[in-house]
């Protein structure tokens, strides 16, 4: 295991980096304005737990790999970003469900494990968080300590329960926005198109970046 002293440090960097909106905020944050706190939270999990294989990837040097390599990299990143423009879209055109008696009963909002599901797959499929794992996971661990896959581990653990927090509070934090919004059907349809269109707008800025973050 790194030094304390060391994973004080990267637990400060974690969060300085975390609190910093970026993809994984403005993806939870659309989620909690769409659906509400519980689905915020839900979609937190999971991509959290969408970072765990990452984490596990790059220790062991997978994730070297697929930052190296240009083709990897820019696949991943637009499966990630058309799956966001998918989700986005679902979410305009069911923004209504729920909102008005004549909702079809086939057009409910996703299940508690389907919002789980997505929220992982958007998580396992951003390769920003690759990067970052690739470059700043090496510069903490202790190479005299040895057991350096197993440094690594720890250190991504220690920054996925740091982002669970954080993003956890952006997702309270929307969701009670939202509730002023459901007291009129009008304005809660209008947040749920607005969560959309974050989620659109967000695929939309990622399949648009270079290949190298």
């Amino acid at each position: 295991m790194p030094a304390v002293e060391t994973l004080v440090a990267f637990t400060v960097a974690s969060v300085i980096l975390v609190v910093i909106p970026g993809p994984s905020v403005l993806f939870v944050v659309g989620r909690s304005l769409a659906q509400g706190r519980v689905s915020g939270l839900l979609s937190v999990v999971g991509n959290e737990l969408g970072g765990l294989p990452l984490v596990t990837a790059v220790a062991f040097g997978v994730g070297t790999i697929v930052a190296e390599s240009i083709v990897v990299f820019t696949v991943i990143k637009l499966l990630g970003a058309a799956y966001l423009v998918y989700l986005g879209v679902q979410t305009i055109r069911h923004r209504r469900v729920g909102v008005e008696a004549q909702d079809a009963p086939g057009r409910r909002p996703p299940s508690n494990w389907v919002t789980l599901r997505q929220g992982f797959v958007v998580g396992v499929t951003n390769p920003k968080t690759i990067v970052f794992f690739v470059a700043a996971l090496p510069q903490f661990v202790d190479v005299r300590a040895g057991h350096l896959p197993l440094q690594m581990l720890a250190l991504g653990l220690i920054f996925l329960l740091v982002a669970l927090v954080f993003d956890s509070i952006w997702a309270l934090l929307a969701g009670t926005a939202r509730e002023w919004f459901a007291s009129s059907p009008r304005r809660l349809s209008a947040i749920r198109a607005t969560g959309g269109g974050m989620m659109i707008g967000l695929g939309g800025t990622l399949a648009l970046t270079g290949s190298k973050v």
